[in-house]
């Protein structure tokens, strides 16, 4: 059975007829397995009014059934765009779900046998990829057979989307035309009576041109405008005046004019020659706008704009910036020397492309997150050099923002890191290596003074307390250069952490007799020697005859206070052992403790024995705890 919806053409006619693309998708299409059927079985009505729609030139769609089955034509189809042929022989609601209630009315109004007229009907549609606003008139007819049952909706397309917006266009350029000529100081207008010789102009022109505003007002001679015009702009604004006048069409030309007041001020001027009967120019109306300000504007941006890249291009750094969304637009010249790209090619997220395969996500997620929150931009990557290899790079970026506090722009350097990132690393080698030798001293020292106290039964009290104090310094190496582990960086040394370290020793079953309270402070390898000495000399002693013992319950409570410009710390020990008044004699553990906070560190100590327990305060100075300080001080005072 023929499937044509000609199915008596001869070949040759059905030959031209599918010439037509769509004809031919329809005589092709699998219709029995579509809700309308094969073709032989549709009506009579129904064949003929889409023979009638396929061969016309107007964009044509029927909606055929209580589904909305779509059948159109070519013209349809270029309508469509980029959703032909895939909607061809869908419902309605299905080919555009955009628009699916807006069709079902349509749909239900054509079967029940009415028409529809909508002009100006704006609708978002996707048909070029993304939805986009289109403007049509729209006319809905129902198909009836013959028995004057409605089959569907025909519907007829005529686009005025270029026109709405042309419109559109225009009316904000009028907008504009009329704001402009609001502004009185900045906008003029004359009146050119080219036959008679005679400019009437108002009386901002006249200020502008220095001419007579009384006079302007009748007309004067073009002449008279024309000398206030600055001697090196005068010979090419005749000319152009000239040209006009001689060919006719649009008269834009800027210059400088001194005014009344002596000013120098540029000026734009604007208008269109009337041409008579015999073509001969007989009026020429137009107006002028100062746009002094906005040239001053122009050459100081031109200016700042030199003096920008000048500095960007001198600087040893990569330099770039973005637009508010990320979108890199500017790069220095030291980035095209870098990468060897040539210039635009790593503009938008070309940039993206010279990041090393490993770190390319690593840098969008940060840069996304910068994009987002507006938080400063800082990583470090590796960056393809132009001789092929990849170095690594510091990336900093900051956003501008307006007053309003909204980002408009993203300023960021890039700068090579990879020479001092080898150095650091085998500077990094060289501290383990030194880290382990020094830890086999230790070791090393340790035996020594086992050994020599084995023959030595009288000085075997004073080696296990020189050995233990050996350990302690071991313990604080160990804790402040810990060795690299490859399951991430390791946590920052703080000086409760320390105090734990230390005091491991003397826990119990149900844990560390240990608290501490406050403030928290980083340390580092500088400080943990002396740190170390006094908590080891503490927890030692508190074991001995405090609450730290095997048999006692009590505990040690360590405050911290971070003050502007020194630390306190405060040993609370709290226990049934407690001592309560000094010792007749300094022992060699409190002078090393004294030593190590009030020689090394600068720092104050003060024992007190109270009914509850001993209670040592601790007060050093913030900046000996820094590194920087310390590398300052002078060698005689260590």
């Amino acid at each position: 059975m023929p499937t044509s919806l000609f199915p008596s053409a001869t070949p040759e006619q059905r030959l031209r007829l599918e010439a037509d693309p769509t004809v031919k998708l329809l005589n092709d299409y699998d219709w029995p397995g579509n809700p309308l059927g094969p073709i032989r079985d549709w009506p009579e009505s129904l064949k003929g009014a889409v023979r009638l729609m396929m061969v016309a030139s107007t964009p044509m769609a029927m909606m055929v059934g209580a589904q909305g089955v779509l059948v159109y034509n070519h013209a349809y189809a270029v309508f469509a765009g980029n959703r032909h042929p895939a909607i061809f022989g869908k419902p309605a609601a299905e080919a555009w779900p955009e628009i699916a209630d807006f069709n079902r009315h349509k749909i239900e109004l054509g079967l029940a046998g009415e028409s529809l007229l909508l002009r100006n009907q704006e609708l978002v549609l996707d048909r070029h990829g993304q939805l986009e606003s289109g403007w049509m008139d729209l006319h809905y007819s129902p198909v009836l057979d013959e028995s004057g049952t409605s089959l569907g909706t025909l519907c007829i397309v005529h686009e005025i989307t270029d026109r709405i917006l042309t419109e559109q266009a225009l009316a904000r350029s009028e907008e504009r035309l009329s704001l402009a000529l609001s502004g009185s100081d900045l906008v003029g207008t004359w009146d050119w009576d080219v036959l008679n010789d005679l400019v009437a102009a108002d009386d901002r022109t006249a200020r502008i041109y220095n001419v007579d505003p009384l006079r302007a007002g009748l007309g004067v001679p073009v002449e008279q405008f024309l000398n206030a015009i600055h001697p090196e702009d005068l010979g090419r604004v005749q000319a152009e005046i000239q040209t006009v006048l001689q060919n006719g069409g649009d008269f834009r030309s800027e210059y400088r004019v001194t005014g009344a007041d002596g000013v120098l001020r540029w000026i734009v001027a604007s208008g269109r020659p009337r041409l008579g009967p015999s073509g001969q120019a007989e009026r020429f109306p137009g107006l002028l706008v100062d746009v002094t300000e906005q040239r001053r504007a122009a050459e100081a941006l031109a200016e700042s704009e030199l003096r920008f890249r000048t500095l960007t291009n001198a600087m040893p750094q990569m330099v770039w910036s973005t637009r508010a969304d990320g979108y890199h637009d500017y790069y220095n010249a030291r980035w095209y020397e870098f990468t060897g790209a040539s210039e635009g090619s790593t503009e938008g997220e070309g940039w993206s492309n010279m990041f090393h395969p490993d770190d390319q996500e690593r840098a969008w997620t940060a840069w996304r997150h910068s994009l987002e929150t507006g938080e400063p931009y800082q990583i470090e990557y590796r960056l393809r050099h132009h001789t092929g290899i990849y170095r690594w790079t510091l990336g900093l970026a900051m956003p501008i923002r307006d007053p309003d506090g909204r980002i408009v722009r993203w300023f960021g350097t890039c700068t090579d890191i990879h020479d001092s990132k080898l150095i650091a690393e085998e500077r990094e080698l060289v501290a383990q290596e030194l880290s382990h030798r020094i830890k086999n001293i230790f070791a090393v020292l340790v035996g020594i003074i086992s050994l020599s106290a084995r023959g030595r039964p009288d000085v075997k009290p004073f080696a296990d307390e020189l050995r233990e104090r050996i350990f302690a310094l071991g313990e604080a190496h160990d804790f402040i250069r810990p060795r690299p582990t490859t399951d991430g960086p390791t946590p920052e040394a703080t000086m409760r952490g320390l105090i734990v370290r230390l005091l491991r020793p003397y826990g119990h079953d149900n844990g560390l007799p240990f608290e501490f309270l406050g403030d928290d402070l980083p340390i580092d390898d500088g400080v943990a020697t002396p740190l170390a000495l006094l908590f080891h000399e503490l927890g030692t002693n508190a074991a001995k005859y405090g609450p730290l013992g095997t048999a006692s319950e009590g505990r040690v409570v360590v405050s911290g206070h971070v003050g502007t410009e020194r630390y306190h710390l405060s040993w609370k020990e709290i226990g049934s052992r407690a001592v309560q008044e000094p010792p007749e004699t300094e022992g060699f553990g409190t002078r090393l403790v004294t030593l190590s906070v009030e020689g090394q560190l600068r720092g104050r100590i003060e024992r007190i024995w109270e009914p509850d327990g001993l209670r040592v305060e601790i007060d050093l100075p913030l900046d000996m705890l820094r590194r920087s300080a310390r590398l300052r001080s002078r060698p005689g005072e260590a």
